[in-house]
């Protein structure tokens, strides 16, 4: 498949473009001239702005399915302005650029949702996955909570109080909606997202339990679109 990745030379995006590749997929990447040695081997350089739909859309095609991972690192209660600076002007150019070429398929990392706290970072993701919808495109969002990996572990400290959580009928939807995925998860969500898209013209939302059933898990991706 041709998977068009923005956001690729970061956290996630160089482990998802490595994954894609080692199965045979045409993967480009898009990047600012600055981080172009971050673009993993095997994958091809797409020079251009995350935040300007008209600095990539032209190298879109109709066979694209277009994983857009842009957004402002470890995001924190103090990062509300960048939220608004970076992420949210990212997927809206995201959308912008899906429709112009008409992409096969979108893919978006949101946020779980609702929580008690980072409602700015949330709400900047609700505006994503609302822009997506008013595009009408074909899509599939996924909404992790915290994705642990390297320099991303402090919260394995919360483990045992979401153990507690999911015992109490009262917080256990939230413990289960808002749980803690691993990289490996997630990139093997995006990945099963990508290779199992969902009926045209509909929006499939994966939320954390799927993500971390994970690996090999493909029938989460085959179910009626929510």
């Amino acid at each position: 498949m041709a998977v068009f990745i923005t956001g690729g030379t970061g956290y996630v995006g160089q482990r998802l473009a490595t994954a894609l590749i080692a199965k045979g997929h045409r993967v480009r990447v898009l990047t600012r001239p600055q981080s172009a040695s971050r673009v993993v081997a095997g994958a091809e350089t797409v020079v251009g702005d995350a935040l300007d739909a008209s600095s990539y859309a032209s190298t879109l095609t109709r066979d694209d399915t277009l994983v857009h991972l842009v957004g402002t690192p470890h995001p924190s209660p103090a990062k509300a302005a960048e939220f608004r600076r970076v992420d949210l002007p990212s997927i809206r150019a995201a959308v912008s650029a899906a429709q112009s070429a008409s992409v096969a398929h979108l893919v978006y990392v949101s946020v779980a949702h609702p929580a008690p706290l980072m409602h700015d970072y949330i709400d900047v993701r609700r505006e994503g996955e609302a822009a997506i919808a008013s595009a009408g495109l074909t899509a599939t969002v996924l909404r992790p909570w915290y994705v642990l990996g390297p320099g991303h572990r402090w919260p394995v400290i919360l483990i045992p109080l979401y153990a507690i959580c999911e015992v109490v009928p009262s917080t256990r939807a939230t413990a289960r909606r808002l749980g803690l995925v691993t990289i490996a998860q997630m990139v093997q969500s995006l990945v099963n997202a990508v290779e199992h898209p969902p009926a045209i013209g509909t929006t499939r939302v994966v939320e954390v339990p799927e993500i971390k059933r994970g690996a090999g898990v493909v029938s989460a991706f085959r179910r009626t679109p929510v």
